[in-house]
């Protein structure tokens, strides 16, 4: 088969875990992408060292894993749920406190989207801070991709929208291998909109607003920092584990 003959990989974006089951197929990597906050958060505790992180989908199910001894994350409505080691700030997560432990962690959006896609193919973190790695390694693998953002409660919502856009310029950039669903497409061109300033371009986004009244700009500013780290948590057996580009790659090579 000629490089010409070669079947494209499709790029599709999911605009809320609600809608999911309308793109699941069991053959694709699913990216999940909850920007503000849940998956900085969890790429930053693995890049300060976490051994694991355990997604649940409620706030109950956390509970349980902190009575067993584990520290444990909760969140709703931007806020951390009390009697809970963590919220859903980047900042929380770092330092020794998370170095070498296992994280229960559920959150209003993000572990949503993870519990609504556990069944998928493989199941990825994306976010800003690991987006050129994430995206070397959608490259290699050649498999067809979802990017379900975990939108606000089901709805659509900005950032998630544009960093969904951002990986697909990043994947399409000099390849033209790559077949994109409409909703990818749409979302490419938002991001052409928004890359130059994200900031800026998000000041009236829902969330960024929701957020900013609770004086966390600080997390809005570093959620929106790109490469930061070169870490691509993956789901295995229930847990989110780190997986390095560099060792994936190489051994790609070798």
């Amino acid at each position: 088969m000629t490089e010409e003959q070669q079947p494209r990989i499709k790029i599709d974006a999911c605009f809320s875990p609600h809608l999911y089951p309308v793109y699941a197929d069991g053959e694709s990597i699913v990216v999940i992408i909850d920007i503000l906050r849940a998956t900085s958060a969890i790429c930053t505790a693995f890049e300060h060292g976490a051994e694991k992180i355990i997604p649940v989908a409620t706030v109950d199910e956390a509970r349980e894993w902190k009575k067993k001894g584990f520290l444990a994350g909760a969140e709703r409505d931007a806020i951390q749920v009390e009697g809970f080691d963590f919220g859903n700030s980047p900042f929380s997560y770092m330092g020794d406190v998370v170095k070498g432990k296992t994280i229960a962690i559920t959150t209003t959006n993000g572990t949503q989207a993870i519990d609504a896609a556990k069944d998928a193919y493989k199941v990825v973190i994306g976010s800003f801070l690991n987006i050129d790695a994430l995206c070397e390694w959608l490259i290699h693998e050649q498999r067809n991709i979802l990017l379900l953002c975990s939108g606000w409660k089901n709805k659509f919502n900005l950032e998630d929208a544009i960093f969904a856009g951002a990986v697909t310029e990043a994947l399409t950039s000099n390849n033209d291998h790559f077949k994109l669903g409409d909703a990818c497409l749409a979302l490419k061109y938002l991001y052409q909109m928004a890359k130059q300033d994200p900031y800026k371009f998000m000041s009236q986004a829902s969330h960024k607003e929701r957020l900013a009244r609770l004086n966390l700009k600080k997390d809005i500013k570093y959620c929106l920092t790109p490469n930061l780290t070169r870490v691509i948590p993956i789901l295995k057996d229930g847990a989110l584990v780190k997986m390095q580009a560099e060792e994936v790659l190489a051994k790609s090579v070798s």
